[in-house]
């Protein structure tokens, strides 16, 4: 598994490392670059902190790019051309396992569940997770949260499904429209703009089944934690806020705030929102629990992608966000 994943992680590096590095070789010390696993409503605070000027107050802006699968972003990061990678703490496992030099952290969480939408060929007003016993299924990448989540689920359930492994995450719902499989796993609010599209249907919550799981985090190496406090504190406090703002506003509004930053209605993202509200998929508190965190590796476990578990305290800070946490809400 080791040899498999810094594998990805040298070829990501060597893949991104360039045209990255190029773009961000003028160095700007009001600027947050952030690479971002895939780019959804699932991760509303963080455009929402954006729109509200949020980082502005805090004296900084952030730059955007879109990693398109956990491994790429950890090369982004690896690699300097992202200050903070936003993607499943898997990436930092596997990374602290491979002995990495200036090992990235889990400073911040953001949610703790699954956002996907299982996606079927027909509609499914009955669906029962049984009916997935021999289907294929499109879920994710080995060694990613989305695809070992969705086992995980499926093992508990005692339902014996075929993934398809060989298809890139940010191609899976492209390659499901041509044909290949029987079901696929869709973020918001892609799976309601499919949905409405009329080419395919949503028959399940994934995040609901699966539980609380701590699925998608800021992370960063510790050069630069230690280096520039003052930008962790500032995107924390920023999402925090953000997030805080989310629950305490009605979503239409929130839905707006955001609208410049996706090609979709009005009306699918705030469908997409309240679909997330209603199983609390954003943390109040960033700070990442550790009987999360072992959740999370008896997952990772499960799925044959771990060779030993790591500790909570060698790859997670929590200090800081707690400290925020207070200050906002208490």
């Amino acid at each position: 598994m080791k040899k498999k994943i810094l594998c990805l992680l040298c070829a990501a590096v060597m893949t991104l490392g360039l045209p990255f590095a190029v773009a961000g070789c003028k160095k700007d010390s009001k600027l947050i670059k952030i690479n971002e696993v895939t780019h959804s409503v699932f991760y509303a605070p963080l455009y929402l902190a954006d729109a509200l000027g949020y980082f502005k107050d805090e004296g900084y802006e952030i730059q955007l790019t879109n990693g398109g699968g956990a491994d790429k972003t950890m090369a982004a990061v690896l690699s300097g051309s992202a200050d903070v990678g936003f993607c499943g703490p898997e990436a930092v496992i596997y990374t602290y396992l491979g002995n990495s030099d200036d090992a990235p952290k889990v400073f911040g969480q953001m949610t703790n569940c699954d956002g996907s939408f299982l996606v079927g060929r027909k509609p499914e007003p009955d669906f029962k997770w049984e009916n997935l016993a021999g289907k294929n299924v499109l879920a994710g990448r080995p060694g990613g949260v989305p695809l070992m989540t969705f086992q995980y689920i499926c093992k508990e359930k005692s339902v014996d499904a075929n993934f398809i492994t060989n298809v890139q995450f940010d191609s899976m719902t492209a390659a499901f429209e041509g044909g290949v499989g029987d079901y696929v796993t869709i973020f918001e609010p892609a799976a309601s703009e499919y949905q409405k599209a009329g080419k395919g249907y949503i028959v399940a919550s994934v995040g609901a089944a699966g539980g609380e799981v701590p699925y998608t985090c800021f992370m960063a190496k510790s050069s630069f934690i230690n280096g520039e406090p003052e930008k962790v504190d500032a995107l924390l406090r920023s999402v925090t806020k953000a997030t805080k703002y989310i629950y305490s506003h009605g979503t239409s509004e929130v839905a707006q705030l955001i609208s410049k930053y996706f090609e979709t209605s009005l009306e699918s993202l705030t469908v997409s929102l309240e679909n997330y509200k209603k199983i609390n998929t954003w943390v109040e508190n960033m700070a990442m629990k550790e009987t999360s965190f072992n959740r999370l590796q008896d997952i990772i476990q499960s799925a044959g992608e771990l060779e030993k578990r790591v500790p909570f305290k060698d790859i997670v800070l929590t200090e800081r966000a707690n400290e925020i946490y207070k200050e906002i809400y208490v």
